[in-house]
């Protein structure tokens, strides 16, 4: 679920290979990845309403839909550091890095549909890893750009990605499983392909907007402590702003109403809840005035800018806590630094459905084996075992590209 970063300067010349050009890491984009790890994690175990008052849970108000935008957003960000940082490679070295990317898009499809066997009909989790292949695939035309075109890619996105999904989802064939398998992509090829595109729960075009803008704050210095003040400033700009305006326009702006008699078997207790929890399925398309909706996961523009600006804020502010207090971020910056072999492990262990019971008990005994068990991988081997195993299959493809591309 991410690159190797990489130093931030003109690439050398000759066949230098990417890990030649490795620069100390980024503690805080390991640190934001280590936090969006645990919110992922809070959100599938933890019930995401009180039984008593059917009210949402601390963890539903704060976590949901933001901890897959981070997640998406961090992989644009590795996605950058892993070709060139601030100045993107040219020429065969960029062959080579997307020739990588491919591979690794590739290996995450096949790992994503692998736990989809796992997966009961009834999934408790909703795998983001082949959404990521879809995102990596996409991520390979645009990664010679520079941070402001990149920018303005990702705000096209925030509004046209969610216009596509609202006024095109329904034309596409209907998928029979959230979590996908081998068997699924043969027999309903299409279904599957509009599903990581379009459809799903983490839908590759509206999720452009987190990837694009993740790529773009690669590809700045984001060591400078103005960069990281700027992130935080702008992204708690945007979520604010996302929120307020569309809470205007759904109560002052009479919204609501229009909503409410959009659909006449649609009761006020049933918006409340699409409100609150989203819908059971895909966003109602019976009114345009349900793009308004800033609810998590429903792919509105509203939706998108809230969760962007709540991502960039997170990883502005980890960067700047990493400046001085590094160390009191070690254990989320461990679970960060192999965030695909810990995200596997949690949704392997979900598959067995154990977790219902005792919810709070499973979620401080997963998250405390995924500290120890990351601090001491780290301390012994380095990188974790599942992005040892990618490196390990990525890097031989990267050096043979460049290496042919030289001759």
């Amino acid at each position: 679920m991410r690159e190797r970063p990489t130093e931030n300067r003109p690439p050398a010349a000759g066949t230098r290979s990417a890990a030649r050009r490795a620069s100390r890491r980024l503690v805080g984009i390991d640190a934001a990845r280590g936090l969006a790890l645990v919110a992922i994690m809070c959100v599938h175990i933890l019930p995401a309403s009180y039984t008593a008052t059917g009210r949402p849970t601390v963890t539903w108000i704060l976590f949901p839909g933001d901890s897959p935008a981070l997640f998406a957003l961090l992989a644009g960000t590795g996605l950058a550091l892993t070709s060139g940082g601030r100045r993107p490679f040219r020429g065969r070295e960029m062959t080579a890095a997307r020739a990588g990317i491919a591979v690794r898009a590739l290996l995450l499809l096949v790992l994503g549909l692998l736990i989809g066997l796992l997966m009961p009909p009834e999934p408790p989790a909703l795998n983001i890893l082949i959404y990521f292949a879809a995102y990596f695939v996409l991520a390979l035309p645009v990664l010679g750009l520079g941070p402001r075109a990149l920018f303005l890619g990702a705000a096209v996105a925030l509004v046209a990605g969610p216009l596509l999904l609202h006024f095109a989802g329904g034309s596409l064939p209907e998928f029979s499983s959230y979590n996908p398998t081998f068997g699924t992509l043969v027999s309903e090829p299409l279904a599957v392909l509009g599903q990581l595109l379009l459809t799903g729960t983490y839908p590759a075009l509206p999720y452009l907007a987190y990837l694009l803008a993740g790529l773009a704050i690669g590809r700045l210095n984001l060591r400078r402590r103005d960069v990281q003040v700027r992130l935080v400033v702008v992204g708690a700009a945007l979520a604010v702003t996302a929120k307020l305006v569309s809470r205007q326009l759904l109560y002052a702006g009479d919204v609501y109403t229009r909503l409410l008699f959009s659909d006449p078997d649609l009761t006020a207790a049933q918006l409340e809840s699409v409100l609150i929890y989203g819908p059971d399925g895909r966003l109602p398309t019976t009114s345009p005035w349900w793009l308004v909706l800033a609810t998590p996961d429903v792919n509105t523009p509203f939706s998108v800018a809230w969760s962007l600006g709540v991502s960039l804020a997170v990883v502005g502010t980890c960067l700047l806590l990493a400046r001085r207090h590094s160390g009191w971020l070690l254990p989320v910056t461990a679970m960060g630094a192999m965030s695909l072999t810990l995200y596997t492990a949690h949704l392997v262990f979900l598959s067995f459905e154990v977790f219902y019971t005792a919810p709070m008990l499973w979620l401080v005994a997963s998250l405390v084996l995924s500290v120890l068990f990351a601090l001491a991988w780290q301390r012994a081997f380095g990188t974790g075992p599942l992005e040892g195993a990618m490196n390990a299959v990525v890097r031989p493809v990267r050096r043979a590209v460049a290496q042919g591309s030289s001759r």
